[in-house]
C-alpha cells in the first residue's frame, strides 16, 4: 500500500507560522530593550566618554551597592513609600469593600463612584494635589487655618518629612479604589452558604469575619498586595508632578533617581545598571510576597 507525500505545511507547522508575526514583536518591543540595556550595563556610556562605548565589567554594580549613597537613599525612600502607602491603601480598601458588600439603596451609584480616583490619569491628579497643597492658594492650608489647626501655612511639598507623607496620602486617595475594587470582587465570590453556617453554630460578626472571609479573601489579598506593591515601587509620574525628588532629595525614588541619571546626566551606562538592579529588586518582592502565598497553601 502506497502513501501519499506528507504536505510541508502540516497543521503544527501552520500553527507555528501564525505566531511568528506575534514572536517578532515580542522580540523587538520585549527581549531586544532587555537585552540592550543588560549590555550597557556592563559598559561606559556617557556624555562625558562623548557617548562611545567602552566594556566595563561590574564596575557600576560595585558603584551601586557600596558606595552610591544616593541610590541608598533613594532605595529607602521608595521602600517607605511603597510599605505605607500600600499598607494604608490596603486597610481602607478593606473598609470600604466590606462596606460596599453590603445591601443598602444606591450601591450601585456608590460602586461606580468608587472608581472615579483611579480612572483619573496620575499626572492630572498629581497637578490638581500640587495646587491642593501649595503654601500660599493651596485648599489644604486654607481649610486647615479657618478651622484653627494650624496657625501659618505650611509648606507641605517644601519641608521632610512632610512632603514625604504628602505623596504618599496623594497616592493612597488615588489607588485606595483600586484595592476595594479588588477585594469586593474577592468577596462576591464568597458563597453566602458558608456565612449563614457559621451564625447556625453560633458565629458573631467578628468570627465570621476571621474564619470565613479572611481565609477565603487571601489569595485576592495576595494579588492585591502584590499589583500594588509592583506599582508603588516603581512610582515616577507622582513624585515627579508633586517634588521631582525635593526636597533635598528626601522625596526621591528609584525610579526618579534613575530618570535623573540617565535622561538629564547622558549616563546611558550607569543608568542601564540602575535600571537592571531595580528590576532584580522588583523580583525580590514578587518572590517575598509569592512566598508567603505559597506558605499560606501549604498551612491551608
Amino acid at each position: 500500500m502506497k502513501h501519499g507525500k506528507k504536505p510541508f505545511l502540516t497543521d503544527r507547522r501552520f500553527g507555528y507560522l501564525l505566531l511568528l508575526p506575534a514572536l517578532l514583536l515580542f522580540g523587538l518591543v520585549i527581549i531586544y530593550p532587555v537585552a540592550r540595556n543588560v549590555y550597557l550595563s556592563f559598559h561606559e556610556k556617557s556624555i562625558a566618554t562623548g557617548m562611545v562605548e567602552s566594556f566595563a565589567g561590574f564596575k557600576h554594580y560595585l558603584k551601586i551597592f557600596t558606595r552610591d549613597l544616593r541610590f541608598r537613599q533613594a532605595l529607602g525612600n521608595t521602600l517607605y513609600f511603597t510599605v505605607v502607602s500600600v499598607g494604608i491603601e490596603f486597610l481602607l480598601g478593606l473598609s470600604f469593600a466590606l462596606l460596599l458588600n453590603l445591601n443598602f439603596r444606591f450601591r450601585n451609584f456608590a460602586r461606580a463612584s468608587v472608581i472615579l480616583p483611579w480612572a483619573l490619569p496620575t499626572a492630572v491628579m498629581a497637578m490638581a494635589w500640587r495646587w491642593i497643597y501649595h503654601d500660599i492658594y493651596g485648599v489644604a492650608n486654607d481649610i486647615l487655618l479657618r478651622l484653627g489647626i494650624i496657625r501659618e501655612a505650611v509648606a507641605w511639598l517644601g519641608k521632610s518629612p512632610l512632603a514625604m507623607h504628602a505623596a504618599i496620602f496623594s497616592d493612597a486617595w488615588k489607588t485606595t479604589s483600586f484595592m476595594a475594587l479588588m477585594l469586593l470582587a474577592g468577596l462576591q465570590s464568597i458563597p453566602q452558604e458558608l456565612y449563614a453556617a457559621a451564625s447556625i453554630d453560633g458565629a458573631g460578626g467578628w468570627a465570621r469575619f476571621r474564619y470565613v472571609t479572611l481565609p477565603l479573601l487571601r489569595p485576592v489579598i495576595i494579588l492585591a498586595l502584590l499589583f500594588r506593591s509592583l506599582q508603588a515601587f516603581a512610582v515616577f509620574d507622582l513624585i515627579w508632578v508633586l517634588t521631582q525628588g525635593g526636597p533635598g532629595g528626601t522625596t526621591e525614588t528609584l525610579s526618579v533617581y534613575l530618570y535623573s541619571y540617565t535622561f538629564r546626566y547622558l549616563n546611558l551606562g550607569y543608568g542601564s545598571a540602575l535600571s537592571v538592579a531595580i528590576f532584580a529588586l522588583s523580583l525580590i518582592i514578587i518572590f517575598v510576597i509569592l512566598f508567603f502565598q505559597r506558605e499560606e497553601v501549604e498551612l491551608g
